[in-house]
């Protein structure tokens, strides 16, 4: 499978709106920056270190990010585009594309997704993952999104700020 750090960034980037001019430092770190300074908001203004988010973790977002698109019960035409722009940019290899085909057609569970998670920091960038993958403008979406913080046990306030830091993007 290609490089799921690559996809994870390539579909952070092809949000529409002022996200995307943020992205221009990398998706990736667009969601380790958000899940940071949702932890720790008195901190100084420091950069996320990305190398914390290896390969496993990427596929992790990946597939939260996937089952938060589908959290509705279907892929809309703008989250389509979406995907298809990220898969494009990304440049993935034929497994890789059955492989996301495959997540698409049988998303993963919330609780199959939190079960992976080692520690608050990155509880928190899987959260701040959906939450880019989504614009949470249905129940369903915003739903999922509430699911996934219990499950991640992420307090209230840890997603309020990741939701206010994509206000701010």
């Amino acid at each position: 499978m290609a490089d799921a750090r690559q996809i994870v960034d390539a579909l952070v980037r092809s949000r529409r709106s002022g996200i995307a001019a943020t992205a221009a430092l990398g998706g990736l770190a667009l969601v380790a920056g958000l899940a940071l300074r949702a932890l720790r908001p008195s901190a100084p203004n420091e950069a996320a270190d990305l190398k914390q988010v290896g390969e496993d973790e990427a596929r992790l977002m990946l597939r939260t990010m996937v089952a938060a698109t589908l959290a509705d019960g279907v892929v809309d035409r703008d989250e389509r585009r979406r995907l298809d722009e990220a898969v494009e940019a990304a440049g993935l290899d034929a497994d890789t594309r059955a492989w996301l085909e495959n997540e698409l057609a049988e998303p993963a569970e919330i609780d199959e997704l939190a079960e992976r998670v080692d520690d608050p920091e990155q509880g928190a960038r899987l959260y701040a993952a959906a939450r880019l993958a989504i614009d949470a403008d249905t129940l369903q979406e915003r739903e999922f999104l509430k699911r996934l913080a219990e499950a991640l046990d992420l307090p209230r306030e840890v997603t309020e700020r990741v939701d206010a830091g994509l206000q701010e993007a």
